[in-house]
């Protein structure tokens, strides 16, 4: 067999995102091989994994030198955390991500407010707090329903309090859990989405809306999650307020991060909500696509990944694109977890081939089966011209899956 000629890229992740994201590229013809650092088992079937730790930027540095690696691809918040945009910079190395400056106000919850803050960016009224009493007493004159949240993205680090004594407890765990900081925000009613844009710092292209299903439970009950479930499109979202948020957000944070000499390269995500009265507030930004919105964004992009990423590093961005190429399908994608570990994944071959499938960090058995690892295990995702009719294919795929303690809600595609 011939040996394949072609670039090489290196994706720095491990979950279901990275999945998605490493899949679609290895599919490119001048993509010779695709490293994923630090992978998981799923993705041994149509790339490399390699056991680096996504923190370790040095061992990554060197590995992208050792390799000749053509284009380096952070989508792991742990690396750009890291600052691996700035290392791999100063060392000639191509690489799509934001510097860690850049990315601060999708890193620290509290650097995201005060930004929107400086820059009047539209948000619900928040208070910052380094100690538990300052934060209830802060509760204790605020309406409820109030949000409390950790400063740094953590799977269960939100909650919707609608009760002082709900918000003190959680207050009082968070701190006692090691938190250093916490921010507690108004509660503002309405339809939660998220809208994300490609930049190189100073021009941006939208690449869709999703709504999104955060609350662990159906009906929107429970404990607020990385997501349970997306629609992509967001029907709700007009072309109007697309612009809206283009004009009134995304443009008046590049254009302040680029002046202050930090432009923004990469995928920049908002997460927001829209009143009755379409007005909009800005809940927090993203560094690159979140789980599981990633998988229908990607799903329904009809660009060559390399190429497009590649623009966005190398100044020929606003040149090369004016739109993208983006289908006119709905994409449905849903999370499935996992309340048992080592529990054995059936079904997965019996899926329909255009049913896109990604993996969380699953492994595979002796006997070369598909066994759950962590509470999130896949995401599952189909596509149809008519949102009724993805709604009705995925759940029809859905019930070809089994593993013991299997779980899911199953109310996506209603709107609260």
């Amino acid at each position: 067999m011939n040996k394949k000629i072609g670039k090489k890229v290196l994706i720095i992740g491990s979950g279901a995102g990275e999945y998605t994201l490493a899949k679609k590229i290895a599919e490119l013809d001048e993509i010779a091989t695709v490293f994923v650092a630090s992978g998981n088992d799923a993705m041994k079937e149509f790339c490399t994994v390699v056991d680096i730790r996504e923190n370790n930027v040095q061992e990554l540095l060197e590995f992208a030198l050792e390799n000749a690696i053509d284009l380096t691809i952070a989508s792991s918040e742990l690396a750009i955390k890291n600052d691996i945009a700035s290392i791999f910079q100063r060392n000639n190395q191509m690489i799509f991500a934001p510097t860690k400056e850049s990315a601060s106000i999708c890193l620290s919850k509290s650097i995201g407010k005060k930004f929107m803050y400086k820059t009047r960016i539209p948000c619900p009224k928040f208070g910052i707090f380094d100690k538990p009493s300052l934060a209830i007493d802060y509760v204790k004159t605020s309406n409820m329903p109030v949000v409390i949240k950790t400063d740094e993205y953590q799977e269960k680090g939100v909650l919707v309090c609608n009760a002082f004594s709900i918000a003190k407890a959680f207050i009082e765990e968070l701190f006692d859990g090691g938190e250093k900081k916490v921010i507690v925000e108004n509660y503002v009613l309405g339809h939660e989405f998220s809208f994300y844009v490609i930049t190189d710092g100073y021009h941006a292209l939208p690449l869709g809306s999703v709504a999104t299903y955060k609350q662990e439970l159906e009906g929107n009950g429970g404990l607020i999650t990385e997501g349970m479930g997306a629609i992509t499109p967001d029907y709700k979202v007009s072309k109007q307020i697309e612009q809206r948020i283009l004009q009134q957000i995304i443009y008046p944070t590049l254009n302040t991060l680029a002046r202050e000499r930090t432009p923004y390269v990469g995928i920049l995500g908002v997460d927001l909500i829209m009143t009755r009265e379409e007005q909009l507030f800005v809940i927090e930004f993203n560094s690159f696509l979140r789980v599981p919105d990633s998988q229908g964004i990607l799903t329904l992009l009809n660009e060559n990944l390399y190429h497009l990423f590649q623009a966005c590093v190398i100044g020929a961005f606003t040149d090369d694109y004016a739109q993208l190429d983006i289908s006119d399908r709905y994409a449905v994608s849903s999370v499935l977890l996992s309340k048992k570990k080592e529990a054995i994944i059936s079904g997965l071959d019996d899926l329909d081939e255009s049913t896109q499938i990604a993996h969380f960090k699953t492994k595979k058995n002796i006997y070369l089966e598909y066994e759950t690892v962590g509470e999130r295990a896949l995401v599952i995702t189909k596509t149809a011209r008519v949102l009724s009719k993805a709604l009705e294919d995925l759940n029809e795929e859905i019930s070809m899956i089994s593993f013991e303690g299997m779980k899911f809600r199953r109310d996506i595609g209603q709107m609260y």
